[in-house]
């Protein structure tokens, strides 16, 4: 395992903040090849009821989750973290090609190698409809979340 990808296990709550937020702002960009390169070549996922093994994989589930969830803004928040793992919740938004919009909340468990690459992903997700004006995410898509604009804390979610 040539790749680093800082911060490295074992994680300090700086850290373990630093890689949530990074992981947040990588997952903003919806570029699936971005994102698969923060993980193991031979990284493991559960997401939702799905499985997914490696980068190709990733890179696959990853095209057709933005295909359908349109306009997708997440904020992620550290819950918890030990040498090589980090537990976050979020919350994104995002509406569906007829216009009808969700916001998706879930925890997530990682796991980390050596170099920082994240090995194992496990992810539970919940769908809920909101209408429009119900929306709290309002950030331009083309960048990452502002770093003035409220996190789920101070969303109340």
């Amino acid at each position: 395992m040539s790749e680093n990808r800082p911060p490295l296990p074992p994680f300090t709550l700086e850290t373990a903040r630093q890689k949530v937020r990074g992981a947040e702002d990588g997952w903003n960009s919806c570029d699936p090849e971005r994102v698969s390169l923060v993980y193991t070549p031979d990284s493991v996922w559960r997401n939702r009821a799905e499985f997914v093994t490696g980068r190709a994989d990733i890179v696959e589930f990853l095209q057709r989750k933005w295909a359908r969830e349109l306009e997708y803004r997440l904020i992620k928040e550290l819950w918890a973290f030990t040498d090589n793992r980090i537990a976050v919740r979020f919350a994104y938004e995002w509406h569906d090609d007829a216009g009808n919009w969700f916001r998706s909340y879930g925890n997530e468990n990682w796991e980390f190698a050596p170099n920082g690459l994240m090995q194992r992903r496990i992810a539970s997700i919940n769908d809920l409809p909101i209408k429009s004006d119900e929306r709290k995410y309002h950030w331009d898509r083309s960048g990452p979340r502002p770093q003035g604009h409220p996190g789920l804390s101070d969303l109340g979610l």
